[in-house]
């Protein structure tokens, strides 16, 4: 996984909760506390999934809140400065969540080893996305969050169903 995952994470922990406790977080999960990640770093997935999964027990947190908080904070905050332009011209949810297989085909286009999610569309009703996540890391509660997090950056209310461990159903109100 790369780098900007844990950086983000990193970043609304100290924000929401402090420097300390990202500290005690690195501490938890067996790295130093002074850690610092880079966007485009290799980090293992074992290594990232232990960070969240520390991050989780260190604030008291259940993964369901975890994966909503990274969402909301990736969605809102982190992706808008890092990716601006891929925000361009999209006015609600529907057409960001249809876009993303191509954005992530295009951000990480160069760079080396990345191997980001890769999504598959239905569309049984104008108002209803089923999308199909695939990857080798199964992370989609994480996956769930960032879809609520969009539903919030443009202020729609998603119904989100879990349907199997690689696909979401998003109706749209």
């Amino acid at each position: 996984m790369k780098g900007v995952i844990p950086i983000c994470l990193s970043k609304l922990v100290i924000e929401k909760f402090g420097k300390d406790k990202w500290k005690e977080i690195m501490k938890a999960s067996g790295l130093r506390e002074d850690t610092i990640f880079l966007a485009h770093q290799d980090v293992d997935d074992s290594a990232v999934m232990t960070v969240l999964e520390k991050t989780c027990y260190v604030l008291g947190i259940t993964l369901d809140q975890a994966s909503d908080a990274f969402g909301e904070y990736w969605v809102s905050t982190f992706a808008k400065k890092v990716y601006k332009d891929y925000y361009k011209n999209i006015t609600n949810a529907k057409e960001f969540l249809l876009n993303m297989d191509h954005v992530h085909k295009e951000a990480t286009d160069t760079i080396e080893n990345a191997h980001p999610p890769q999504f598959e569309y239905e569309e049984p009703a104008d108002n209803v996305l089923i999308m199909k996540y695939i990857s080798q890391r199964g992370l989609i509660d994480i996956f769930t969050g960032l879809i609520k997090g969009v539903g919030k950056h443009f202020h729609e209310e998603l119904v989100i169903e879990k349907q199997e461990d690689n696909k979401v159903k998003v109706t749209f109100s």
